[in-house]
């Protein structure tokens, strides 16, 4: 018998092995929510189908879908017969009541500020973007912004914000969503910032917060074209470089809710200052500002120095596209330094697809052929194809519908627990 085994037999009483995974957790979720989530997965379905998806009885579904409907979640809706138009009775699918409530979702950058709202199907009602001063602001300051935006995308869909059930805001740096916290933020003055609730004071309303890049993923995972895949990654190139990472169709954030930075990983020992403070990260050679720093250097540019990061930006992209060999190998060494990093992501993950997103995935020296063939060159060798690379160069617009995603995720939750489970919070 192992050592282990003997030392367990001489305790009182007796110890079971195994994960211990509690009552009603993410593994184990209640029936209505369920049948919630694949009634609004698939947009309309029957309830047959239903039962067959999640391998349940059809009873427990009708039962499960009268107490949704009754609550005012979900509604039948006829639709005809495939091949039979016009004759007999209609079938009957079920669809997420659109109007049962409404989210904002917003995005708060160092460039400008977006926001959509959404119903509770997820339908797009209206969107709005504003402009921002770059560098960091103070909390007064963040709150003023984000109740201006809001109010003015509100009005674009002839609401009030009170019409509102939640809000989700996303913005870079290291936030702990289940805390409500920004321990650190380029847009941020201040470190260990309740902005949640701070938040949720002004407004008036529930509000939820995410690191911006987890909001990517989670805009993929609902909307985009991670919503049939269980694993999936998406790096974020921008005003930094982000990561979300979606693990068994959850967004994975770690036991702290800060994993997932790669652009904080480390590319060079003593390498280059990031904006964090430290030193050799990734992003520190991928980001806009480390790009724009290599360009005035290299190029000098000093007389540039008062100019907008976007403008040094795209005329560096002008000289690299007229032939500037300067200008190329700023890209390609960035492109070089995204090589590393993607390959760690494969490495150490495996996913089945890797979205690269942002705006600056316009500069295509960026995953240029040269850089593609480096990942390969940096990825494990195992004799099986590497995973995809996706090319998303969406605007600040994605953003905002995965913070939207998200407070409609917080919405959702709160409208399926029973009144057992209310009273217990």
């Amino acid at each position: 018998m192992p050592a282990f085994e003997a030392a367990e037999d001489k305790t009182e009483g007796r110890r079971g092995v195994g994960p211990l995974i509690p009552p009603l957790s993410d593994s184990q979720r209640p029936l209505r929510q369920q049948v919630f989530e694949r009634v609004r997965a698939a947009g309309l379905i029957a309830r047959v189908q239903v039962a067959k998806d999640l391998g349940v009885s059809p009873a427990s579904v009708t039962t499960t879908t009268s107490e949704l409907i009754e609550a005012g979640l979900i509604e039948e809706v006829s639709a005809p017969r495939d091949g039979d138009a016009g004759r007999g009775r209609p079938a009957v699918a079920l669809g997420v009541r659109a109007d049962a409530c409404r989210v904002a979702g917003m995005k708060i950058s160092d460039r400008e500020q977006t926001a959509v709202i959404v119903d509770f199907a997820g339908n797009l009602i209206a969107d709005d973007a504003i402009p921002r001063r770059p560098g960091p602001m103070s909390l007064a300051e963040i709150l003023e912004a984000i109740t201006t935006l809001l109010d003015r995308v509100c009005a674009k869909a002839g609401m009030s914000r009170s019409s509102l059930s939640g809000v989700g805001i996303g913005l870079p740096g290291f936030v702990d969503c289940a805390e409500g916290i920004v321990l650190w933020s380029s847009t941020l003055a201040e470190r260990s910032v309740p902005l949640a609730a701070a938040a949720s004071a002004r407004l008036g309303l529930p509000v939820s917060i995410d690191n911006d890049a987890n909001l990517v993923a989670l805009a993929e995972l609902w909307f985009g074209a991670g919503r049939e895949l269980s694993d999936f990654a998406v790096v974020t190139i921008e005003h930094g470089v982000g990561m979300g990472f979606v693990m068994n169709h959850r967004i994975y954030r770690g036991a702290q809710r800060l994993g997932m930075e790669l652009g904080h990983t480390k590319v060079q020992l003593d390498g280059a200052l990031c904006r964090c403070g430290q030193r050799g990260c990734l992003e520190a050679y991928v980001a806009d500002y480390a790009l724009a720093r290599e360009a005035t250097t290299a190029l000098n540019w000093g007389h540039k120095e008062g100019q907008s990061i976007t403008v040094l930006l795209e005329s560096l992209y002008d000289h690299a596209k007229a032939g500037n060999a300067t200008a190329r190998s700023i890209f390609r060494r960035a492109g070089r330094f995204l090589a590393v990093g993607l390959s760690n992501v494969i490495n150490l993950f495996d996913p089945a697809l890797i979205i690269l997103s942002g705006e600056r995935m316009r500069y295509d020296y960026l995953y240029a052929a040269e850089t593609l063939a480096e990942m390969d060159n940096l990825t494990i060798n195992s004799g099986r194809p590497r995973p995809p690379i996706e090319i998303h160069a969406w605007g600040d617009l994605l953003w905002a519908h995965g913070a939207a995603a998200l407070a409609l995720s917080a919405v959702t939750e709160q409208q399926l627990l029973s009144p057992r489970e209310l009273a217990a919070q």
